[in-house]
């Protein structure tokens, strides 16, 4: 008649009992004040650590963003100093053809000088 009670497992039940036993007393102590204290305690700092990585974050961003503009200065810089270059060259360019137009025509003015000489010398 009680033969079920030889083939009960006892470690399963003696498992499943204290299983049980350290649930209730887990959730006693999980609500208990000095638990909700560390609970508190550990959101604050957590908190805490948020607005330090956010301060930090916001720095790095600011940083950033002055690179980038000091970087935009430099090539605009450069562009403008690019471009008086080439102005200078373009000037360069042009007076040089100026003085090859004046020497072509003072070296026509000879020719026709000696031209006129020899002429009045016959």
């Amino acid at each position: 008649m009680f033969d079920f009670v030889k083939k009960f497992n006892w470690k399963k039940t003696g498992i499943f009992a204290a299983g049980v036993l350290f649930g209730t007393a887990g959730i006693k102590i999980l609500g208990s004040k000095d638990a909700k204290k560390v609970y508190t305690n550990c959101t604050a700092a957590a908190l805490r650590a948020k607005e330090c990585v956010m301060k930090t974050a916001s720095n790095i961003q600011e940083n950033a963003e002055d690179i980038y503009a000091e970087a935009q200065q430099i090539n605009e810089d450069r562009a403008a100093a690019e471009e008086v270059v080439e102005d200078t060259a373009d000037e360069a360019a042009e007076e040089t053809e100026e003085t090859t137009d004046f020497k072509e025509e003072t070296t026509d003015f000879k020719e026709e000088t000696e031209e006129t000489e020899e002429g009045s010398e016959e």
